[in-house]
């Protein structure tokens, strides 16, 4: 019954920033692993960045320095700063989670070990 809704998405130059977020509810007293993956038509869905429940991060090579994903534990959100977007950054960005006994850091970008979804939030870099 986890539920995620993302916000924060919009349309921003090449070089602006975006901060996106995820609303989590329905958790159940087990910890979680976060992520934030995104899509084109025509693409498979692909991984951003993802968390653990004790803060261990990854990302993308095409995000790394640019992206930073962090949560807020006390308000059930999750974050996903994007600073010097680039247009190949447009896409549909989603939240993710899966409890935290089937994460390890090396499959946080591995979007078939997610549980739940989100319904995707737009962002659109132009030149």
């Amino acid at each position: 019954q986890v539920q995620l809704v993302e916000s924060g998405g919009g349309s921003v130059q090449a070089g602006g920033s975006l901060r996106l977020s995820c609303a989590a509810s329905g958790y159940t007293d087990t910890s979680y692993c976060m992520g934030w993956f995104r899509q084109v038509p025509g693409k498979e869905r692909e991984g951003v960045a993802g968390i653990t429940s004790g803060g261990t991060t990854r990302y993308a090579d095409s995000v790394k320095g640019r992206f930073t994903i962090s949560q807020d534990s006390a308000k059930n959100t999750l974050y996903l700063q994007m600073n010097s977007l680039k247009p190949e950054d447009t896409a549909m960005y989603y939240c993710a989670a899966v409890e935290s006994f089937r994460c390890w850091w090396w499959l946080l970008l591995q979007r078939e070990k997610y549980n739940y979804w989100g319904q995707g939030t737009q962002v659109t870099v132009s030149s």
